[in-house]
């Protein structure tokens, strides 16, 4: 995965979620990498009126190649905390 360079190429991440990342500010996989997905995701929601967990899902999914699937199930708790955490103190 170290060899993609455009956010397009992600797997997972389809043009609306390609659009709302560009609406935030993110338009490169450098800056999503530097940025983690909670911290991307809280940047997008700000950014993008209904935005979903999906989103946050997805992110992960792309940036480790693990199922969002599974980043949901096992990931899901530590995620919304630090979710949580960082709207806390935007």
């Amino acid at each position: 995965m170290s060899d993609v360079t455009q956010i397009a190429e992600l797997p997972g991440l389809g043009p609306k979620s390609r659009e709302m990342l560009a609406r935030a500010g993110i338009t490169t996989v450098a800056q999503l990498r530097e940025l983690g997905a909670v911290e991307a995701y809280v940047r997008t929601k700000r950014a993008n009126a209904g935005t979903s967990l999906n989103l946050l899902w997805g992110l992960e999914s792309a940036l480790t190649g693990m199922p969002w699937q599974e980043v949901a199930r096992v990931h899901r708790t530590s995620f919304l905390l630090a979710v949580e955490e960082r709207e806390r103190n935007v």
